[in-house]
């Protein structure tokens, strides 16, 4: 990883497992809040407080709080790395005028004023600038370069959709949480209901709606999540995107081989 990117601020480009750490935090602060502010049926919808089946706090919906807030840590992380490709269109690295053309001789001050902006994980823009550079210094073909470009768009492409899932997932595991917290629930109220002597309607009814809770719960959850994904993933493609357009522009449109 290179220094430029390596000191780079949490809010620049966040450390993706300290958020993760401190989304769970978060998650057991939010918890911890509602637990002395809610009372009544909101805090058995959204806490599940006062449950028969689990010991509080240590409930479907509490735990399903935990893996929410993780997402949304995951996508924070994406959303700040998405704002930081886009930052890198405005650095002005390549001439963006009508009439400028680049020799070979023109692109080593390029490629050296991107070598400390980008590594593995980071830097759409600069690192394929750098690949690019590379490409045509070697071969003095277009073509080649293209070729090059291309191959490095899609695999940076491959790799931000890889990105997202750890999201993917945990959108999938909170509504899965959900509808087994209901199915525990409904069970666990038959259950009780048939240990019972003189069946007592009333408290059986309230107990199998409140197995319907922890489903609801995390539907919501989850179209949260699904909804912050496609708008940061559509950011982060969006960025692909711009840098290919960018490059093809102001960099392979400018290319000249000259004599050799």
């Amino acid at each position: 990883m290179s220094e430029q990117v390596k000191s780079s601020s949490f809010w620049s480009l966040p450390d993706r497992w300290q958020v993760m750490g401190l989304s769970a935090v978060l998650a057991a602060v939010f918890i911890a809040v509602l637990t002395l502010t809610l009372d009544g049926r909101a805090a058995r919808l959204i806490l599940d407080k006062g449950s028969e089946h689990f010991p509080y706090p240590f409930t479907i919906q509490n735990l399903m709080h935990v893996f929410f807030f993780v997402g949304l840590g995951e996508l924070f992380v994406r959303w700040r790395v998405a704002e930081r490709e886009l930052a890198h269109l405005k650095r002005g690295y390549l001439p963006e005028d009508d009439a400028t053309v680049l020799q070979a001789r023109d692109l080593s001050p390029i490629r050296k004023r991107v070598a400390r902006e980008f590594d593995e994980e980071h830097g759409f823009l600069p690192g394929l600038l750098d690949i690019s550079i590379l490409q045509f210094q070697a071969s003095r073909s277009v073509d080649q370069t293209v070729a090059v470009m291309n191959s490095s768009l899609e695999l940076i492409a491959h790799r931000v959709d890889l990105r997202y899932n750890t999201v993917r997932f945990i959108a999938w595991l909170v509504p899965t949480l959900g509808f087994i917290g209901t199915v525990f629930g409904l069970g666990a109220s038959l259950y009780d209901a048939g240990r019972q002597q003189t069946l007592d309607v009333q408290r059986t009814a309230m107990t199998l709606g409140v197995g319907f809770d922890c489903t609801m719960v995390a539907l919501m959850q989850s179209a949260i999540l699904v909804f912050i994904l496609h708008l940061t993933q559509e950011k982060e493609e969006l960025a692909v995107n711009q840098v290919g357009t960018y490059t093809l522009r102001n960099l392979i449109n400018r290319l000249y081989v000259g004599d050799r």
